[in-house]
């Protein structure tokens, strides 16, 4: 079997194509023509030895083979992308502290922790697993250098908007049925001051619903343990749901619409040392992919690295 070496410049251009939703855009975005673009799908699919597009409609979509290429390709370019900054900042040592809001703690932490250790060794990390609040306030107070957290409202001088995420219901993984009519829906939550917590009781209040704290927690555990076993419901986006829960589908229960929830990076400063300019960069990748795909994602911060 003749062994193929896959051209790293073709595997980003059909990655960004992909990620963009037209390979149009993709040639914008990186400068060339379109038909340059199209020369380079044709020498993937040869590379390939077998079709990695198929007709649908008057558009492309992946075959088989070409969604397998694509997942691949992310991991080519990704392990190219760290070795690249490996080399070249092979001397970044230092400290930084990073803080996380509490869904992705799970969900983006082992990641962004192992790719940023394998790349700066010598780099010495702090995180600080936090609620929003608490987060900001420790980036204002100078404790954290970069923090994300969804946005509560409090104004931070240096904040990246990085996506807009749906907020759900969510209650036991196992089927539910409804309560007795009127029934004060019962509610899980953190303990005050959270942002969820009062972003469920004002979207209940607006609706007219009767509710009723049923359990509150100062941890994460502690909300998916309650909902697990039946005792209320909570909310949450659709980031690092255990297998114990599950996001309820839209109107189920008769229950409101919640809102967006938004998405920042905070910053201590305008300008970030190397070292947290060069986490910054990974969480904000790893977050990302970690996103549900109906999240409302900032195109210039689809390729950080």
């Amino acid at each position: 079997m003749r062994r193929v070496t896959f051209d790293l410049d073709v595997l980003r251009t059909f990655v960004i194509g992909m990620e963009l939703g037209s390979f149009a855009k993709a040639a914008g975005r990186l400068g060339r023509s379109t038909s340059a673009v199209s020369a380079q799908l044709k020498k993937l699919e040869e590379q390939a030895a077998t079709p990695i597009f198929r007709k649908a409609g008057r558009g492309l979509a992946l075959t088989e083979a070409g969604e397998t290429m694509l997942g691949y390709a992310r991991r080519l370019i990704e392990l190219n992308d760290e070795a690249a900054s490996a080399i070249r900042d092979v001397e970044l040592e230092g400290w930084v502290r990073l803080g996380l809001q509490e869904d992705f703690g799970e969900a983006v932490l082992p990641e962004v922790l192992g790719r940023f250790a394998r790349a700066h060794p010598k780099v010495r990390i702090e995180a600080r697993i936090g609620r929003s609040h608490e987060l900001a306030e420790r980036v204002l107070s100078g404790s954290l250098d970069i923090a994300l957290a969804w946005h509560d409202g409090t104004t931070l001088p240096y904040s990246r908007h990085v996506a807009d995420v749906q907020a759900r219901w969510i209650g036991p993984a196992k089927p539910m049925e409804a309560g007795p009519h009127g029934e004060a829906l019962p509610l899980v939550v953190f303990e005050a001051p959270c942002l969820l917590r009062t972003v469920a009781t004002e979207t209940l209040d607006r609706a007219g619903l009767a509710w009723r704290m049923a359990f509150s927690s100062p941890s994460l555990g502690g909300i998916w343990a309650a909902v697990a076993a039946g005792l209320g419901l909570t909310i949450r986006t659709d980031i690092g749901l255990p297998a114990s829960v599950r996001a309820l589908a839209p109107g189920l229960l008769g229950l409101p619409a919640l809102p967006k929830m938004a998405l920042h990076l905070h910053q201590k400063d305008a300008e970030l040392d190397p070292v947290a300019a060069r986490l910054a960069e990974i969480l904000l990748q790893s977050a990302i992919e970690a996103l549900p795909e109906s999240a409302e994602t900032k195109e210039k911060l689809l390729k950080v690295a």
